[in-house]
């Protein structure tokens, strides 16, 4: 099977809080008035991504790691993670704000759900003046001070807020209570996971006026109580792989791209590009490969070297 760089039809989910920026700024094809995330890259069951180009277009992600796990994945990802994709990547565009949520870890999720936990980063795309997120307690808490706000309506008053602008980076650690707030477009890895515990909706209701299932006493032990410290400051040298995050799970690198740079990989992980702002070329065995804002491209493995040029804003994952 001859691999190349590949891109993915977006699967896109309807949200509460969605609205219509995934389509006016990243190009995204929606039809309605609340998408809220497109899912780029997923290998979640019933929501395995297919591949948009080339020869390989219609396959689906699964289908090529079963043919050729190495190739795809890597040497090393395949030795931890067998022929398991264990990333998830996304955008997100939150016309309101989320709900206050939490993730459970590994342990947890492996007993309760036969899943992956849900470590995850964000990197702000855009934001509108004022836009803010939510991430942990403002003050050392307890689950008898978190049980006792969700009864009294007072959740947001413990919890630590932050007025984020474009470029700003939060990792959350699972355990982490967060909500993503209105009036921002995010940029989301995380681990291969789509467990949630939802704490708090603000009461909301969907057209068919009903609420949203919550999840408190679920949260209970999965909740981190400790005041955690989650923006990543980073340097942003143009074209070199500015460190942003380095945990066991991935690791995320931040290219201010301006002009063109040469990349060697050794093979031991595949690598996802998304281009967070502008546009850039990728030039692999002689063949061009064009990207803009809100698009994704998955690397295999076994593509070692390789050219970007271009003027663009591109995050740069694998895992090492």
């Amino acid at each position: 099977m001859k691999l190349y760089p590949l891109q993915f039809q977006p699967i896109l989910k309807d949200r509460i809080w969605g609205g219509t920026k995934l389509k006016t700024y990243l190009n995204k094809p929606i039809t309605s008035e609340i998408t809220g995330e497109s899912w780029e890259i997923s290998t979640v069951e019933n929501d395995v991504s297919i591949i948009a180009n080339g020869t390989l277009k219609d396959k689906s992600l699964n289908e090529i790691i079963n043919e050729s796990p190495e190739q795809v994945l890597g040497t090393k990802v395949y030795q931890q993670f067998g022929k398991q994709f264990p990333l998830l990547f996304k955008y997100l565009d939150a016309r309101e704000d989320l709900s206050i949520q939490v993730h459970p870890n590994d342990a947890l999720a492996k007993k309760r759900h036969n899943s992956f936990g849900k470590t995850e980063m964000w990197f702000v795309m855009q934001a509108d003046a004022d836009a803010r997120l939510i991430v942990g307690f403002k003050e050392k808490s307890s689950p008898e001070e978190y049980l006792k706000s969700l009864e009294n309506k007072t959740i947001l008053s413990i919890l630590d807020t932050k007025v984020v602008q474009k470029g700003d980076v939060f990792f959350l650690e699972t355990g982490t209570v967060h909500a993503i707030g209105a009036g921002t477009v995010i940029a989301e890895i995380q681990q291969t996971s789509d467990i949630t515990y939802r704490l708090y909706d603000f009461d909301r209701v969907d057209a068919q006026g009903t609420t949203r299932e919550l999840h408190v006493d679920l949260a209970l032990d999965a909740i981190n109580y400790d005041v955690v410290d989650a923006e990543k400051k980073y340097s942003k040298m143009v074209n070199t792989s500015n460190a942003v995050v380095d945990c066991n799970y991935f690791t995320t690198n931040f290219i201010p791209l301006d002009g063109a740079i040469s990349v060697t990989k050794n093979g031991q992980s595949f690598t996802v590009y998304m281009c967070v702002e502008g546009s850039f070329t990728l030039t692999y065995q002689g063949e061009e490969y064009h990207y803009k804002v809100g698009d994704t491209v998955l690397l295999p493995a076994e593509i070692a070297e390789f050219e970007i040029k271009g003027k663009a804003s591109v995050l740069e994952i694998y895992i090492s």
